[in-house]
């Protein structure tokens, strides 16, 4: 498969697409639903499942897209558990607070980066 993760950073990047919704929505074909329907799964995990506090938008994108193929519980959070300890690894956090230095001042990933790490990750799993 040809990595799409530029395309999910580029959805981000264009202000219509929340970090979730650059997910969801750069793999809706592979994962059988439509565009539209993508989009409003994504809906309410913008900014950190709505308030900054929560897991970064795009790991939630790219585990709502990794149990949608998947089809499979168990193998889901394990791929998941990878996917997150990567992000973590690479990035120092996976808490959109954390990440955009919300407390501290330092950002430690903009989120189009986020997005293209997730979407890397995601890639690797499938």
């Amino acid at each position: 498969m040809e990595s799409r993760k530029f395309e999910a950073a580029e959805k981000k990047r264009s202000g219509r697409y929340n970090c979730a919704q650059a997910i969801t929505c750069t793999y809706c074909d592979m994962a059988g639903v439509d565009e539209n329907t993508a989009l409003n799964i994504g809906n309410a995990f913008a900014a950190g499942m709505g308030n900054m506090e929560g897991t970064c938008g795009a790991l939630v994108g790219a585990g709502i897209i990794l149990g949608l193929i998947k089809k499979d519980r168990a193998a889901s959070a394990r791929e998941m558990r990878q996917i997150m300890t990567k992000f973590q690894q690479r990035n120092g956090a996976t808490q959109c607070k954390l990440l955009k230095g919300i407390d501290s001042g330092k950002v430690l990933r903009e989120c189009p980066d986020c997005v293209a790490d997730a979407a890397e990750f995601l890639e690797e799993a499938l």
